[in-house]
């Protein structure tokens, strides 16, 4: 593996550990315990074993805590922050879809400076650190280079309008659409109504593979709007999103 810092190390190990705990329940999906927490949104018990198994173990770091399930849990470091989706796609993960991950990046001082997205099923993790690159499975990843948005792939499920025709493929997971757009996998992401917990590890991996994001607050936890694209494609692409 790429020298790594010891947070990144502690945040790769925590999903690893974790991602094992997502295999067994997704293979036993029939027989987790659900409550409704919202409209197409639920929290099973493989959540908050997830959860509770991520804080564990980056408890060896003091930090503050954002996360999905939790809300914010502060410790005496408020500079320095954890912010945890124990699954991203849930809704994937409880009708036996196998599209989902954990998603962790670590904030100093309202900056994004690592960030980790683990697929458990398919073994795959992306992974950035501030100005270091992006890598998946240890091999460093770059944004798309196509430069005509009507032959790219677009992550999203909003409708644009009558007069835009664009690719678009809805996942249920942001965070790997996100994965997917810095490794090439997809062209562009755009979405409204997003967490912070659902974006900050892929905003800096995206980052850190070339591409432009539209700019968001750290502070505000909820309701983001993001474009995420190569910058071959970023000003075109937010040109046909004016009313997005």
């Amino acid at each position: 593996m790429k020298s790594i810092s010891p947070n990144l190390n502690i945040m790769i190990k925590a999903c690893e550990k974790a991602g094992k705990i997502l295999i067994r329940d997704f293979g036993e999906i029939e027989n987790l315990q659900v409550s409704k927490k919202g409209p197409r949104d639920f929290v099973t018990n493989a959540d908050k074993k997830v959860e509770n198994i991520l804080i564990k173990e980056l408890s060896k770091k003091k930090f503050s805590v954002i996360s999905e399930e939790i809300g914010v849990k502060f410790s005496n470091d408020k500079n320095n922050l954890w912010i945890i989706d124990p699954i991203d796609g849930t809704t994937n993960f409880l009708h036996g879809i196998p599209h989902f991950c954990i998603s962790i990046a670590y904030i100093y001082k309202e900056e994004i400076i690592s960030g980790v997205i683990f697929d458990p099923i398919k073994n795959e993790i992306f992974y950035a650190e501030k100005n270091s690159g992006a890598f998946f499975n240890n091999q460093r990843i770059r944004v798309s280079k196509k430069n005509n948005i009507d032959e790219c792939l677009f992550g999203s499920n909003i409708h644009c309008g009558k007069n835009i025709d664009l690719n678009l493929r809805v996942s249920g997971s942001a965070a790997l659409d996100l994965a997917y757009v810095a490794s090439g996998r997809l062209d562009g992401y755009f979405q409204k109504k997003l967490n912070i917990w659902d974006i900050a590890a892929g905003i800096l991996i995206v980052s850190e593979a070339g591409g432009l994001i539209s700019p968001i607050d750290v502070k505000n936890h909820k309701n983001h709007k993001i474009i995420a694209s190569s910058e071959i494609i970023f000003k075109d692409l937010s040109s046909l999103l004016t009313n997005f």
